[in-house]
């Protein structure tokens, strides 16, 4: 019997109330599908601060500051089936996440 590689899924947003639900959503389709999984894993929040002048000309001291978070989550996928990858790839995800999958 041959071993089947990790797949291993990032997901980044900015809103991490719709991350938890798209992760929930795969936790369950890959338990639903007798899948074996670790994480998820919660990586570091990166902060984005952008400083933005007032005023075009003058007062160059003067200014706006605005930041973005970007939340991260990690799984991975350890013992799964072809069920499980159909499944995942059916599912619809919300257009605020970015999903990137790989195999190790």
């Amino acid at each position: 019997m041959s071993k089947l590689p990790r797949i291993r899924i990032k997901m980044l947003s900015w809103d991490h109330k719709l991350l938890d639900q798209s992760v929930n959503k795969i936790v369950d389709i890959a338990l639903g599908t007798g899948a074996t999984i670790s994480g998820p894993v919660y990586l570091p929040v990166k902060r984005r601060v952008f400083c933005i002048t007032r005023s075009p000309h003058v007062d160059k001291r003067s200014g706006e500051h605005f930041e973005i978070r970007i939340h991260k989550r990690l799984i991975d996928l350890v013992n799964y089936t072809p069920k499980t990858i159909e499944e995942i790839k059916k599912m619809e995800i919300p257009a605020g996440v970015e999903v990137f999958i790989k195999t190790l």
